[in-house]
């Protein structure tokens, strides 16, 4: 499993320097980090997303997201993603089902 904190900046310029003091607090938890944000040169806009694959104990990649989203005018969400695997599930589940026939039978 994966987890990733998505951060949407509204206002890049004000916001964008106290978001980084935040993450370089965290650095350590941070293994892999993306910014985007709309146009180029002169026409840069003003909103942006990091994008946070994060790693390390969930409490703490909680409070990052907290302390994150108290920037004004800054969003963060936590999400976990993982890849669903079928074959592997129902492997334990039948591993499950021949362990709980043994205990019955003693």
């Amino acid at each position: 499993m994966k987890t990733i904190l998505l951060i949407l900046i509204g206002n890049r310029k004000q916001a964008a320097v106290q978001v980084q003091k935040v993450l370089t607090g965290w650095g350590c938890m941070i293994k892999t980090r993306l910014g985007i944000h709309d146009g180029v040169m002169e026409n840069c806009s003003d909103e942006g997303l990091l994008i946070l694959e994060l790693y390390g104990d969930r409490k703490k990649m909680q409070e990052l997201a907290r302390k994150v989203s108290l920037v004004k005018g800054v969003a963060s969400k936590l999400i976990d993603i993982s890849i669903f695997d079928g074959d592997k599930v129902e492997k334990k589940l039948a591993e499950a089902k021949k362990t709980t026939r043994k205990v019955k039978k003693q």
